[in-house]
């Protein structure tokens, strides 16, 4: 009874009292109970697929939104937990429960290695550094074909769940409690300095801070995250294969970020949920133009609203207290912590 009063109590004065946090729980709400309304394969499987990409755009923006390392080659950290997950089930027939976590050990441990010779790289330069890695590794591929599967890729991977809505319910799950994790990073100290060494990594350098460090931690939060979409991913498809490692899987995070708004974790979350399946629709009505609607729709989006989709919903229904910077519903009169006036 005291944790249902508590969760009662939290709601009441932490989630209800901002417009954003409520849209965030009813949104949590549909993804809980969607399968309770439909069981369509099509649909359980368009969200497992939003949500696992929704990871990875989280993750391509921890380390480009929050702390400027912008990376051109992020494939590699999903590719690579794919493929290292598609190997262990494939050659060694190890479970899921071990393979998930191992792949997602492999791409932290790629996102450091891409770290250290990028360290001393910035803007453009780290850019086009960190797009090669992708294309190594693809190259590694293609040499041992008998190993690796090649061109064809792997097939025989392990299933997640026996039933579809048990692999819904593990991989958006997982998912959601990464994405939060990455969210909290975000707002805590360590995002804090995050931001600072995106603005001005010599002044954070000349505080006492040891950028090096935080900047390959980055790295390895992100490939942590992205190495985990990737190995759900293969479990999901059962199928790792170049494609995970292609320009265009390298380049999608980037679009879904910038759509719905950097530097925010769950703009990403809102691009991929919204441009994924207005994609994948594209695909089944007019699929010989889905490409060209597809682009002018972002650049619609980008000309009316540049800090993207979710940024733009929030600055409409919340404004900040011109006093103490806490946001409150775009109604209110009043700051809900301070009492001043709020601007219209």
């Amino acid at each position: 009874m005291f944790y249902l009063r508590y969760f009662v109590r939290y709601l009441r004065n932490e989630v209800f009292v901002l417009p954003s946090r409520s849209l965030a729980l009813a949104f949590a709400v549909v993804l809980a109970v969607l399968p309770l309304l439909t069981q369509d394969a099509y649909v359980l499987r368009l969200v497992i697929l939003t949500a696992l990409f929704s990871l990875y755009a989280a993750s391509w923006d921890l380390l480009a939104g929050y702390a400027g390392q912008i990376s051109l080659g992020h494939a590699l950290f999903f590719g690579t937990g794919a493929y290292t997950t598609a190997l262990l089930s494939a050659h060694l027939r190890l479970p899921p429960y071990v393979t998930v976590p191992v792949g997602a050990v492999g791409a932290t441990l790629a996102g450091l290695l891409v770290g250290v010779p990028c360290l001393r790289l910035r803007r453009h330069y780290l850019a086009l550094a960190t797009l090669a890695f992708p294309l190594m590794l693809i190259g590694l591929v293609f040499m041992f074909p008998g190993f690796s599967g090649g061109e064809g890729g792997i097939w025989r991977i392990s299933r997640l769940a026996s039933s579809r809505v048990q692999e819904y319910y593990l991989i958006v799950g997982i998912a959601g409690v990464l994405v939060v994790s990455l969210w909290k990073v975000g707002s805590s100290r360590l995002g804090l300095i995050f931001h600072a060494i995106r603005e001005d990594e010599v002044a954070v350098r000349a505080s006492g801070i040891d950028t090096v460090r935080y900047k390959l931690l980055a790295f390895a939060l992100s490939g942590l995250a992205a190495g985990t979409a990737g190995a759900l991913y293969a479990h999901f498809t059962r199928i790792a294969g170049p494609s995970n490692l292609d320009l265009f899987m390298s380049f999608q995070p980037i679009i879904w970020t910038i759509f719905g708004g950097a530097a925010t974790i769950y703009g990403p979350v809102a691009g991929a949920f919204v441009l994924y399946p207005v994609l994948d629709l594209l695909q089944t009505v007019v699929p010989k133009y889905r490409m060209l609607l597809f682009a002018l729709l972002i650049l619609l989006i980008l000309r009316f609203m540049p800090q993207g989709v979710a940024i733009w919903v929030r600055e409409a229904i919340e404004r900040a207290c011109p006093s103490c910077r806490v946001r409150s519903a775009a109604w209110r009169k009043r700051c809900r912590a301070c009492g001043a006036e709020l601007q219209p």
